[in-house]
């Protein structure tokens, strides 16, 4: 520690955990501002970016290797300007570079090492160094020397290059054909690739590394609901059981680990990261809906269960991450040996030691760790284990308890306790969704708590939704993720609560949204607002989804929702503009696709428009049964005595209560049946 704290540079007053790790670097890091490329200008030196985020593994290892190494560290301070930026704080600096990256190798991940002029042109790039040449890679002490080298005696190839390079980089990111549009026969290209990609013993999708990717699930869920065909709900099935039996799972604290290394589900890298945790259960909750299996179920109120204990804030917010390491080695936390499990559990032990597979030879080795150390796994449900074993699942479910009151005692991951505008969207969403289907007026609230926290803090006076809080400060403008995941959010919340206040901002927030990111030109959501380039030297537009769904794909979901909530016909055409200029892309690759395909594939529906007119308290044995039964493309509107509503769905002024009762007015498409108001009446139409 005290070597540690025996430097103090440029990022010791950030609010970001991961510039904070690095704030006590002998490096002379400068956080992203105009004072590092004036000063890069004025001194001729290229620019060191290093880009990264607070829990990842391999950022800390080249922290640690290279980063905390004072001749490393003196090499960039005399011929570099350094510069450290966090990706989840600025997604729009990293979402440029890692282009250029993907450009330049053909791959790309975090840590992001850029090399680029004052300007900001890229001229090199790469992710991981060591600190000297090993594993194939070149050392990075090495590679700052050839820099420097070239920055000296060819500096003109290298500007040459970096404008070559930013030309291309300003080639239209997206493959347009002016009169090319999506044809439904692109849901079956992309479902087929699915099938033949899918691994029938280990679930998911491919070979390893596999990632949990739960919008693709979501796809084949709606496409199941669509087609009525099995086997895309056998395959989605098949893959959510083998995730959650696996070491990707936590099986003491619970919770989604980031992705699996291997095809069987069983080495995480054990990062935590909330959107994993909020899409998971978002396709849990689908799954649950679908098969009334209380397995998944259980799932989604173990995922809660982790989020509302270990990643929500007092002031409702919920937090960013956690790191894959504790005492600088990757899932120490998580880890068990077997004679440690004897020694805690006594008699107990060979019960835990058989169900979660443990041996005393272990099954995760590293050359950081010590020999027999174990990840938690198993081979079938406990439900199924129980049975076949004669012992209870309460039994089962007491030891794990024991296991988790000792873990509390070691020494945790780093906990990434920003609050990001985007993530948390999501994670009302699923939570907003959950409440309606599981009946639960906790995560009902815990969702009304995120979204006010969000509301109060992220929304400045002049309307700007901001993407960052931490510690009492909010930076930096929101971008496209923002506006549509919190969109999406809202209008689950509102779908649960029937709180009209909800549906109203995000009409508001959707408007913003257009006004700030639409290209009146191509058409399209670009991920920064305009004003936002003067910072960075291009504006994005992103169709394809990634780890989390584009914010084009999302935007497209809730385009289409407004329009069907309020009959708006001016959401419905930005629809149709923001599928032709994403269909050139999706045409080619459609497997890349499926969070709008989703939405695509919900334009291709019959969509039902459900009005309920009364007050929720007297209405809600109706709505209850309504919830009950899977269909993404329902809208459910309450229609109770609230001033305004009329002006916000039009299409509703004429409905009225029929003898003084809850009554349901069941629509497709503005198309609406003969109201009604049992229960059974409804159950019949439904």
């Amino acid at each position: 520690m005290k070597k540690q704290n025996k430097f103090i540079n440029k990022l010791i007053n950030e609010k970001s955990p991961y510039l904070l790790q690095h704030a006590h670097n002998p490096v002379d890091w400068y956080p992203w501002n105009e004072e590092a490329f004036t000063r890069a200008k004025l001194e001729n030196k290229p620019i060191f970016l290093s880009i990264g985020y607070s829990t990842c593994h391999w950022c800390h290892v080249m922290e640690k290797e290279s980063f905390e190494d004072e001749n490393v560290a003196n090499i960039l301070n005399k011929y570099f300007i350094s510069i450290k930026v966090d990706r989840e704080e600025r997604p729009d600096i990293d979402m440029i570079y890692m282009n250029f990256c993907m450009m330049l190798t053909g791959s790309g991940g975090w840590p992001l090492t850029i090399f680029m002029t004052p300007d900001k042109k890229p001229f090199y790039a790469g992710t991981y160094f060591p600190k000297e040449n090993k594993y194939g890679r070149i050392g990075l002490v090495e590679l700052l020397l050839k820099i420097v080298d070239l920055w000296k005696n060819d500096h003109k190839s290298i500007i040459d290059s970096s404008e070559q390079i930013f030309n291309l980089l300003n080639q239209p990111t997206t493959k347009q054909v002016k009169e090319e549009n999506l044809n439904p026969q692109i849901l079956k290209e992309a479902y087929h690739t699915f099938k033949n990609r899918y691994d029938s013993i280990n679930g998911g999708f491919g070979t390893s590394p596999k990632f949990p990717t739960p919008h693709n699930y979501i796809f084949l869920l709606r496409y199941y609901h669509h087609t009525g065909d099995k086997l895309a709900l056998q395959m989605v099935e098949h893959s959510a059981t083998k995730m959650r039996l696996g070491g990707i799972f936590d099986q003491i604290g619970y919770g989604f680990h980031r992705y699996s290394t291997d095809e069987n589900w069983l080495v995480p890298h054990f990062e935590k990261m909330l959107y994993d945790q909020a899409l998971m259960a978002y396709m849990y909750i689908e799954l649950y809906q679908i098969t009334k299996n209380n397995f998944y179920k259980n799932v989604v109120e173990e995922i809660f269960e982790y989020v509302l204990r270990d990643m929500t804030g007092e002031n409702g917010g919920f937090f960013s991450a956690e790191d894959a390491d504790s005492e600088g080695k990757e899932g120490k936390f998580y880890l068990w040996k077997y004679e440690e499990l004897k020694s805690i559990l006594g008699n107990e032990a060979n019960i835990f030691i058989d169900v979660f597979n443990v041996t005393e030879n272990g099954n995760f080795h590293s050359e950081l760790h010590s020999h027999g150390e174990n990840i938690l796994y198993l081979k079938k449900t406990l439900h199924e284990i129980a049975s076949e074993k004669k012992i209870t699942e309460s039994k089962i479910e007491k030891i794990r308890k024991i296991l988790f009151d000792y873990r509390k005692k070691r020494i945790p991951p780093l906990k990434d306790d920003k609050i990001l505008t985007d993530w948390n969207g999501l994670m009302i969403a699923a939570m907003a969704y959950a409440a309606r289907v599981f009946k639960s007026e906790k995560y009902l609230q815990t969702a009304s708590n995120a979204t006010k926290f969000i509301l109060d803090n992220m929304i400045k006076q002049n309307g700007c939704l901001y993407h960052r809080y931490r510690d009492k400060d909010i930076s930096f403008e929101g971008n496209l993720d923002d506006y549509a995941f919190l969109i999406w959010g809202l209008l689950e919340l509102y779908q649960s609560s029937f709180e009209v206040k909800y549906l109203k901002e995000a009409i508001t927030l959707q408007d913003t949204q257009i006004k700030k990111f639409w290209d009146d030109t191509d058409g399209g959501f670009f991920f920064t607002e305009k004003k936002q380039t003067e910072d960075l030297i291009q504006r994005h537009k992103v169709c394809h989804d990634s780890a989390i769904p584009s914010g084009n794909s999302i935007s497209l979901n809730n385009l289409l929702k407004l329009y069907y909530i309020t009959g708006n016909t001016v959401y419905l055409e930005y629809s149709h503009k923001l599928i032709k200029y994403c269909a050139g892309e999706v045409n080619s690759s459609p497997y890349y696709y499926t969070m709008l395909l989703s939405a695509y594939l919900y334009l291709n529906s019959p969509s039902q428009e459900i009005v309920i007119v009364g007050n929720k308290n007297e209405a809600e044995a109706i709505i209850n049964i309504i919830n009950q039964k899977y269909n993404p493309y329902r809208i459910i509107i309450l229609k109770s005595e609230e001033e305004g509503f009329d002006e916000i769905a039009p299409f509703t002024t004429e409905m009225k209560k029929i003898q003084n009762k809850p009554t349901v007015y069941i629509c497709e498409n503005f198309t609406c049946k003969l109201p009604v108001n049992t229960i059974e009446e409804v159950e019949k139409i439904i």
